[in-house]
């Protein structure tokens, strides 16, 4: 049997990545990670096939073209980041179930081609102010970028309604315990 799809999306700080690694952290569930391919450069610490597949910027265009992703977007200009088709198949011909940290609008997308099969979330912050305060207490970002972050947050959050389960992260035990519900109960559903 065929495994089953996890799609989690949110703006940027709202702890959908503290969330995700708790969840796999935790093991209990077949969860396998699919991994996002971007066009920017690693951070500290991260690994090409581990944290994303760092592709260069025509090796980007060259995959969207041969039609590789089942989803992209050019989250900030210049700034690609996307799911390739042979990660997801992988995984779900294998029989595992694979959860998805990808943008708003490629959450949207891959629910539309995976349809039933497919289980969207979306976490939400508790108010764009708590957004911002949260972005500013990382201390990775300058002004400028918080605000570009808090001005794509909002127009994320209109995407919200298109999503299956919606989780205000206001509490992350709460927040974690709500996600982990909507997953077991898709992931037990015949």
């Amino acid at each position: 049997m065929d495994g089953k799809l996890i799609i989690i999306s949110a703006p940027s700080g709202c702890g959908k990545s503290t969330i995700i690694s708790h969840i796999m952290d935790e093991g209990t569930r077949d969860l396998q990670f699919s991994i996002s391919a971007t066009n920017r450069s690693p951070r500290p610490g991260e690994q090409h096939g581990v944290h994303y597949y760092f592709l260069s910027d025509e090796e980007f265009k060259s995959r969207v073209a041969a039609g590789d992703f089942v989803e992209f977007e050019e989250v900030y200009p210049g700034r690609f980041y996307g799911t390739l088709r042979s990660e997801i198949e992988s995984h779900l011909k294998s029989g595992h179930n694979i959860i998805l940290d990808i943008d708003v609008r490629g959450g949207v997308n891959v629910k539309k081609q995976f349809g039933y099969r497919s289980l969207s979330i979306f976490i939400e912050p508790p108010s764009i102010g708590e957004l911002r305060r949260r972005l500013e207490g990382r201390g990775t970002d300058t002004p400028e970028v918080i605000d570009q972050r808090v001005g794509r947050a909002e127009y994320e959050l209109s995407f919200a309604p298109q999503y299956d389960c919606r989780v205000i992260n206001d509490d992350l035990n709460t927040a974690i315990r709500e996600t982990e519900q909507a997953i077991d109960n898709f992931i037990t559903a015949k």
